[in-house]
């Protein structure tokens, strides 16, 4: 049984690990300008094309989540895991109605981020700030997920070596070393290469996972059968058990809305060079939700290859993917997988800790040191991006390595939050800014309160609360509650005025 990646395969992926640190730090050089103003650093000074904005939202959007979280929530789950196919479907549409607004908005005011759209639009810095911390916050177990794919990897790589944990994390200290220098000395343009090099990898291994996998060990219908005496799916393994319908339902709605809320999807959209091909760009997106749906195929293909199987069990159903790279595969392919899904959590990681480096700066400490230099502005940013980067590893290592898809779930229910005066924002101005801002503060804890309610207090494995027999994702509670107290408070404040 092969446990473990060989000396080839070991050279092949620090050596393709060595191009993309090498692409990083070429971003500096590459369409040069002004690094030491903010949208230059952080939003490539708003010059990407079509091409360049889909390999880079796909690579912020298309991550970790997609090569481990989804495929381990089908193999520990079922049928529930493939929530994440409408989902996708589904905010894209969003994206194409809200950010083509939010980037004209942008590009004629001069936002960064979407806290500067809405605190200049309700012209208040108090919601400015609280959708800034919220950006922040939520950004942090979304980049923890990302860790998480790259531990998976790491992991699998050193099954058997006895001092596996320690190698593991000095490899991702170092790598998060690496990245932070680039990402300090390149901004955005170093992580569009770095998007561009990962995204053409990860579609090498979504084509060769899906064909010659199933082609190898005898084909889906085969992997169904085993998949259906090995384990019984709390959620169904073909087709969903009608209880979980609320769920999934929720599950893809709430994760839809929430996608482009986060700081990260914003950042890349703003970075477009027109809201035309943004448009075409995100058109494009759509092509990342077929490989989704293929990979969260591999969660329940694990069943069909034994060695694979054992693996994924050893490693708590976090890294199927990884190890049907090692076992299927000759060591210098599986090492190309591998480096697909490692930087596949350094891409996103960098841009995310992008964009809460431009919150921080942005709309906490600007607006307290008004007198701020755009270069300062710039300065604050950069090791900002730094600080966050360690502060989420720091988290990833005091937690274990469990099913991350509940990180990216709990991010989302942070996140939508901010809906009310993000995406509603750009469709009018005229909601009440007290409103938003108590809608924002019940709608959160309560949020909060229920995650741990459905957790009983204890270690977060669900996202979803039930009414009435019925699990709802509670982003969506949330949201319901955070809507009612918006509209009820603005109505009211009209009512008076009149």
């Amino acid at each position: 049984m092969k446990f473990m990646l060989g000396i080839i395969g070991w050279i092949v992926f620090w050596l393709l690990f060595a191009i993309f640190v090498f692409l990083g730090f070429f971003g500096a050089r590459w369409r040069k300008g002004d690094l030491g103003q903010l949208h230059e650093w952080a939003l490539a000074g708003r010059r990407l094309g079509t091409f360049l904005a889909w390999f880079l939202i796909g690579a912020d959007l298309y991550t970790a989540y997609t090569f481990v979280a989804v495929p381990s929530l089908a193999y520990a789950s079922g049928a529930i895991a493939f929530f994440a196919v409408p989902y996708v479907s589904l905010t894209f549409a969003i994206a194409m109605i809200f950010m083509p607004i939010l980037w004209e908005k942008s590009r004629q005011k001069g936002y960064i981020t979407a806290a500067d759209f809405a605190q200049d639009t309700f012209n208040s810095v108090t919601l400015g700030v609280l959708i800034a911390l919220t950006g922040i916050v939520a950004e942090l177990p979304y980049i923890a997920l990302q860790i998480d794919g790259m531990r998976a990897v790491l992991s699998v790589m050193l099954l058997g070596v006895s001092s596996a944990k320690l190698a593991s994390e000095w490899a991702l200290i170092i790598s998060f070393i690496i990245l932070a220098a680039f990402v300090y000395t390149s901004g955005l343009r170093g992580a569009t290469l770095g998007a561009v090099f990962k995204d053409v990898l990860i579609w090498i291994s979504i084509i060769a996972l899906i064909v010659f996998v199933p082609l190898k060990y005898g084909g889906f219908g085969t992997a169904f059968a085993d998949a259906a005496k090995a384990h019984v799916f709390a959620s169904g393994l073909e087709s969903l058990k009608p209880t979980f319908v609320s769920a999934f339902v929720s599950l893809f709605f709430g994760s839809a809305l929430a996608l482009y809320l986060y700081p990260h999807a914003i950042n890349g959209s703003l970075s477009a060079e027109s809201s035309s091909k943004l448009r075409l760009s995100t058109a494009l997106l759509p092509l990342y939700g077929v490989g989704l749906a293929l990979l969260a195929l591999m969660g329940f293909l694990v069943y069909e290859v034994p060695a694979a199987l054992n693996i994924t069990k050893l490693l708590s159903g976090l890294a199927s993917v990884p190890a049907l790279a090692v076992t299927a595969f000759p060591d210098w392919f599986a090492a190309i997988v591998l480096l697909g899904i490692f930087v596949g959590g350094l891409v996103p990681a960098a841009i995310m800790a992008i964009a809460q480096a431009n919150l921080l700066t942005r709309n906490i400490i600007k607006p307290i040191k008004k007198d701020l230099s755009p270069k300062g502005e710039t300065e604050i940013a950069k090791w900002s991006s730094v600080a966050f980067k360690f502060l989420a590893l720091a988290f990833v290592f005091l937690t274990p390595l469990t099913y991350a898809i509940q990180l990216q779930l709990l991010g989302g229910i942070i996140i939508l939050t901010t809906l009310p005066a993000v995406f509603l924002g750009l469709l009018t101005s005229k909601f009440d800014k007290y409103s938003l801002i108590v809608g924002w503060f019940v709608s959160l804890f309560a949020s909060i309160y229920l995650v741990l309610l459905a957790n009983h207090f204890k270690a977060l494995s669900s996202s979803s609360y039930s009414i009435m027999g019925h699990p709802i994702y509670i982003g969506i509670i949330g949201l319901g509650i955070n809507l009612a107290i918006v509209l009820i408070g603005t109505l009211i404040k009209l009512a008076i005025k009149k």
